[in-house]
C-alpha cells in the first residue's frame, strides 16, 4: 500500500465518521444531554477538520481525494443516550486503528499528522466513557 492508498483510506473512514456524526448529533438533545452533544458537536468539527487536511494531504500527494458515499450504514435504531455514546465510540476505535496504518505507511509530516489525530481519537475514546487501553487503535498488541 502506498502513501496516497493509505491517505485514501483514511479520508474515506472521515467521510464515514462525519456521517455517523451527523446521525448521532440528530439524535441527541442539546436540552436534555448538554454534556453528550457538546461532545457529539466537538468529535464532528474535529472530524471535520480531519477531513479538509485529508482532501488537501491528497490532493498534494498526487491524487484525487476520494468522494463520500451517498449514505454510510449506521446500526439503527440508535436512541439513549448510551447507545448513542456507544456508537461514537465506535466510530472514535475505527478511526484510531485507520490513522494507525497510515502512521504505519506514511513518514515525517504525514506521519506526525496521523499520529496526532490518532492520539486525539483515542484520547476521545475516555471522554466517550471507554476504557484505558495499552494500545488503543492497536488491538494486536493486547
Amino acid at each position: 500500500m502506498t502513501v496516497l492508498d493509505a491517505l485514501q483510506t483514511t479520508l474515506a473512514d472521515e467521510h464515514a465518521a462525519l456521517y455517523a456524526y451527523g446521525v448521532l448529533g440528530a439524535r441527541t438533545s442539546q436540552a436534555a444531554a448538554p454534556l453528550l452533544y457538546d461532545a457529539l458537536t466537538t468529535a464532528y468539527r474535529r472530524h471535520r477538520a480531519r477531513r479538509d487536511q485529508l482532501r488537501a494531504m491528497v490532493t498534494a500527494a498526487g491524487g484525487e481525494p476520494v468522494a463520500a458515499a451517498a449514505a454510510y450504514d449506521v446500526e439503527l435504531p440508535v436512541r439513549g443516550d448510551a447507545r448513542i455514546r456507544d456508537a461514537a465510540l465506535s466510530v472514535e476505535v475505527d478511526g484510531a486503528e485507520t490513522l494507525l496504518a497510515l502512521v504505519a505507511q506514511s513518514s515525517g509530516s504525514v506521519r506526525q499528522w496521523a499520529l496526532t489525530e490518532a492520539t486525539w481519537s483515542a484520547t476521545w475514546q475516555l471522554e466517550l466513557g471507554g476504557e484505558p487501553q495499552t494500545w488503543p487503535g492497536a488491538p494486536e498488541l493486547d
